[in-house]
Order: C-alpha cells, then sequence, then structure tokens
C-alpha cells in the first residue's frame, strides 16, 4: 500500500468518527432523549472546553516521549471505548461528562493526525506544500460518508450513531499502529517553561489593538460556527411533517432504491444529508479563497463570512422542507464561504501580522480563540437563550423561525461592528502569500 493511500485513509477514519455524531446528536438529544436545550448548549461546549488544553498537552507528549503514531491510536482506542458508553447515558448531566471524556481524547487527534502526516511525507521524500492537500480532503469526504451512512442507516436519531463512531474509532485507533514510525523530536531538547510549551507566549499580541480586535472577532465568529453545528440537523427533523414517509424502518438496500426513485423526498427525510450539502461546498469554496484573497485583501473576505453567516441563518428561517427547501440547501451552500473564508483568511492575518518566533504559537492562539473560547460562548449562551425565549412551555417545542432570526442579528452585528473596529489596509504582500498557504490545513469539516 502506498504511503499516500496509507495516509488518505487516516485522513477518512479521523473525519468519519466526527461526522458520525456531531451534526445528528442534535436529533439523538431533541426529538429521542427529549432533553432540555440549555443543557444540550453544555454537552456541545465539551468541544471547545478541551480545544483549549489538550491539544497543546498531547503535543508535548508526542515531541518529548512518545511517538506520535502511537499516542494517536492510544487515543483512538480510548475514545472508542467512551462512544461505545454513549448509548448507556440516561441523563443529560452524565451525558456532558461522557462527551467531555470523549473529546479530551478526540480534540489532540486532530493535530496529532497532521503530525503523524507530514513526518510520514517528509520522510519519504514528499513535498508536504503540494501532497498533503489531496489527502486532507478525505478528511471532509469522510466527514460526508459518515453524515450519509448515519442517515441511510436510519440512525439520525438513534444511540446507534455512536456505535458506528466507535467502530471507526477502534479500526483508526488499530491501524494507527501499523503506520510508519514517527519518533519524539524533542526528546534531547531542554525542557521549556510552562508558557512557552502551551503557547501563552503569543497571547502577548492582545497588547497590539488590532490584533486585540482580530481575536475578539475570532471568538465569536467561532461561536456562530456551533450554532449550525448543534441545532441543524434537529431543526430539519422538526420541519419533517407527521405523516412523511420514514425510512427508518426500512432495509439498507430499500433506502436506496427509494432514494434512486423519490430523491426529493427521500431527501426531506435525510436531514443529515442535506446537511452534508455544507460540506461539500466547503470543499468548492476552499478552491475560491486565492482569487478572493487576491482581488478583494484579508479584511474583504473575512467580512464576506460575515455575511454569508447572516445568509446562512437567515435562509434556515424562512426556509422549509417544501416550497422553500431551495432556501435550506442554498443556506447549506452559503455555509461553505461562512466558513471557510474566515478560518483560512483568518489564519493568513495571522501568519502575515505575527513574528517568525511566535508564528506557530500564535496560530495555536486563533484556533483556541475559534475552537475553544469561541465554540464554549456559542454553546452556553445559545443553549441559555434558546431554552429561555425561544421553546414552549411544553419544554419540547421550538420557535425555531425565531431561533435563527436571532442567530442572523447576532451575526449581522459582527458584521457591522467589524466593519467599524477592525482597521487593516489590504497589501499586495498577503496576495503574494496566498500562494503559499495550504487552505485545507486550517478548514476543519463541520
Amino acid at each position: 500500500m502506498s504511503t499516500k493511500l496509507r495516509l488518505t485513509i487516516l485522513s477518512f477514519l479521523q473525519f468519519f468518527i466526527w461526522g458520525s455524531w456531531l451534526i445528528t446528536i442534535g436529533a439523538y438529544w431533541f426529538q429521542t432523549k427529549q432533553w432540555s436545550g440549555e443543557q444540550f448548549g453544555a454537552v456541545f461546549a465539551t468541544m471547545g472546553i478541551a480545544s483549549i488544553f489538550m491539544p497543546s498537552l498531547m503535543g508535548i507528549v508526542a515531541d518529548k516521549w512518545v511517538n506520535a503514531e502511537k499516542l494517536y491510536g492510544v487515543l483512538h482506542l480510548l475514545g472508542a471505548v467512551v462512544l461505545c458508553t454513549v448509548p448507556l447515558v440516561d441523563s443529560p448531566g452524565t451525558m456532558f461528562q461522557v462527551i467531555l471524556l470523549n473529546m479530551f481524547f478526540y480534540m489532540p487527534t486532530l493535530g496529532l493526525s497532521i503530525a503523524v502526516s507530514y513526518s510520514v511525507l517528509k520522510k519519504e521524500g514528499f513535498d508536504v506544500v503540494k501532497d498533503y492537500p489531496p489527502i486532507r480532503v478525505w478528511g471532509t469526504i469522510g466527514f460526508i460518508a459518515a453524515m450519509w451512512t448515519v442517515s441511510l442507516l436510519g440512525f439520525e436519531k438513534s444511540a446507534n450513531q455512536f456505535y458506528v463512531a466507535a467502530a471507526a474509532a477502534f479500526m483508526l485507533g488499530l491501524y494507527s499502529f501499523t503506520l510508519p514510525k514517527c519518533p519524539p523530536t524533542a526528546k534531547d531538547t531542554p525542557s521549556r517553561s510552562l508558557i512557552d510549551v502551551l503557547g501563552l507566549k503569543s497571547f502577548a499580541l492582545l497588547r497590539d489593538p488590532k490584533m486585540l480586535t482580530f481575536f475578539l472577532f475570532a471568538m465569536l465568529l467561532g461561536a456562530a460556527l456551533q450554532l449550525t453545528n448543534a441545532y441543524g440537523d434537529t431543526f430539519l427533523h422538526d420541519l419533517l411533517p407527521p405523516n412523511s414517509v420514514t425510512t427508518e424502518e426500512m432495509p439498507l438496500a430499500e433506502v436506496l432504491r427509494y432514494l434512486v426513485a423519490h430523491p426529493i423526498d427521500a431527501l426531506k427525510t435525510h436531514p443529515a444529508i442535506i446537511m452534508s450539502i455544507s460540506q461539500i461546498s466547503e470543499t468548492l469554496f476552499i478552491l475560491a479563497i486565492p482569487f478572493f484573497l487576491r482581488r478583494f485583501g484579508i479584511k474583504q473576505v473575512m467580512l464576506f463570512s460575515m455575511i454569508a453567516w447572516v445568509l446562512r441563518f437567515g435562509l434556515f428561517a424562512y426556509g422549509d422542507l417544501n416550497a422553500g427547501l431551495w432556501m435550506i440547501i442554498l443556506s447549506c451552500i452559503v455555509y461553505g464561504m461562512a466558513f471557510d473564508f474566515f478560518n483560512i483568511s483568518g489564519s493568513l492575518f495571522v501568519e502575515t501580522q505575527t513574528q517568525p518566533s511566535i508564528r506557530a504559537s500564535a496560530q495555536g492562539l486563533f484556533m483556541m480563540m475559534t475552537n475553544g473560547f469561541g465554540a464554549v460562548l456559542g454553546s452556553l449562551v445559545s443553549g441559555y437563550v434558546i431554552e429561555q425565549y425561544f421553546t414552549a412551555a411544553d419544554g419540547v417545542t421550538k420557535d425555531w423561525q425565531g431561533i435563527w432570526l436571532a442567530f442572523a442579528g447576532y451575526a449581522l452585528a459582527i458584521a457591522v461592528l467589524f466593519v467599524v473596529l477592525f482597521r487593516h489596509k489590504h497589501t499586495p504582500q498577503e496576495a503574494q502569500n496566498t500562494e503559499h498557504t495550504e487552505p485545507l490545513l486550517s478548514a476543519e469539516p463541520a
């Protein structure tokens, strides 16, 4: 088996695990368990909590003591065990603890998968800039494949989605031990201070008003991402009419025949497949980023992202699964711009505005603000707001139009403030740097 194929399998399974439950856990939580929105927000915050410190800590372990591929495999095996226990959970509080533990194991593997791939490619004499992106794009394909698998098997509202994720995690965990060795690279180097190893030195950037403004907006946009991840699938389930044809009890072969014979009707009853259009769009918008950066500059591209978030939520507010299905689909297409244009252009902004000595830790700070603090903020606040202001007295029925309009208003306010507060002038040097950017490395499907 070729090196590229081996790493392609790694990338595919890495995100297949996440795609098996990330988008559909909302349907399981609200439709099956009928637990509260505020508690659900806390569960979705676990990704942000784990992202704040676990990737850095596991990175230190891989740098100094344990082969990266072995640590990567152990983390996935432990995550698989935890995922197998999720169907046994019978209370929201316990679910928070179990998902948090799973995120402690999973979130560090996102960085380790890149570290392992880079190490193997360099040892084999490959050009990382040229050869890694085609490998990484299979991660997004894996995420999409997982959503389709869970949906077509009728597991969107079932605990079985966690067994699918666990099976993929077991496979990847065992597979990792067959990969080429990636020994610690800093085993014999002197230990640095805790501030250095955790990348906290980059926090000095916050003394600069422009960088402080940028990182605050990164946090606010990170919160927006959690809104669509957490509530998109369960929103589409609530739109289904009571008498709609369901394929949950059909054998898979019959589901596929129904999908071919009645594609639109089948699409309506498989919300995860509709949501997967977002990830498909993401892969396409990545290709357009260099053009937009050269033509409009970083600030404009980031503003386009914020406007796209307004459209994402606004189209959800007025869409439905009948005459308004086009709005739902367009919202999923717009998501590609909303997600990619800020994440990737933001990463380039950090690259062009920081000194080489702290560039890596500055990128870590950017990820911490979006996937860490931003994710926690978006999950907790949205859960509270939905529970308090957009949930009926029965504790189940939700005012989805009001929810999405509130989110659209939030995104619009961010866009307006960004235009007013963020001061940055586009330079030709930024456009030149896009030729050397690896956009696929910055994008995570979700």
